[in-house]
């Protein structure tokens, strides 16, 4: 009876110390997959932004947010601009007129599936007058192009001196618990810009704000 009790209090112990370790490794896969999970829903943004895929990609964007931190980022962005200018020459303070007036145009062109592709790809919008999103180019595992015949290498005329443009430096990061930023910084110009996503529940983000030209030079 005894040995029976004994061995039936082990039994217990040892099912105690099993479900504390397995409850533990749940908790920890828990917190880690919390803390991967803005890195996870970038990943999937860009995915489906470079193949197109509307559908998947606007599970990931908050609009109605972005649609006003576009209008107040751009509207700033023009402010600064003319601060910049230190000039109350007519035709300058006429364009900064007509730039206000199409602020609204530019953030409907960008509060869109192709305007985040081009959000996500490091083009964001400059307040130039009728523009609209650049196409980043299209993700080529997804519909691989047939091999285009060998070109002869250019010469030094056609070529030109004219190094590339270089391409900007793109960090990742929390900026605090529910948030976290994209950033994309042009070394030569100091430009910034950064895409901002907010936790929407314990794993999932969602784009709902931009950050254009923080700490650099207007254009």
């Amino acid at each position: 009876m005894t040995e029976s009790l004994a061995n039936s209090r082990k039994t217990q112990g040892w099912k105690k110390t099993v479900a504390i370790t397995v409850a533990a490794a749940m908790i920890v896969a828990a917190f880690g997959y919390a803390y991967a999970s803005p890195y996870i829903a970038v990943k999937r943004m860009k995915a489906a932004a470079d193949a197109r895929d509307a559908a998947t990609l606007n599970e990931y964007v908050d609009y109605p947010a972005l649609r006003v931190s576009l209008k107040q980022q751009v509207g700033d962005m023009l402010h600064r601009r003319i601060e910049a200018q230190h000039s109350s020459n007519p035709l300058l303070i006429l364009g900064a007129v007509i730039g206000a007036a199409l602020i609204g145009p530019l953030v409907d062109a960008y509060a869109t599936p192709e305007g985040v592709a081009a959000l996500l790809d490091g083009m964001p919008p400059t307040g130039k007058p009728g523009e609209h999103p650049q196409t980043p180019p299209q993700d080529s595992s997804a519909q691989p192009a047939p091999a285009a015949p060998q070109a002869a290498p250019p010469t030094p005329a056609a070529s030109g001196n004219a190094a590339p443009e270089p391409r900007p430096v793109t960090t990742a990061g929390y900026r605090g618990l529910n948030e976290f930023a994209l950033t994309w910084e042009r070394s030569d110009t100091g430009e910034h810009y950064a895409a901002i996503l907010q936790r929407h529940g314990l794993f999932s983000w969602k784009l709902a704000a931009v950050e254009l030209n923080e700490g650099g030079a207007s254009n």
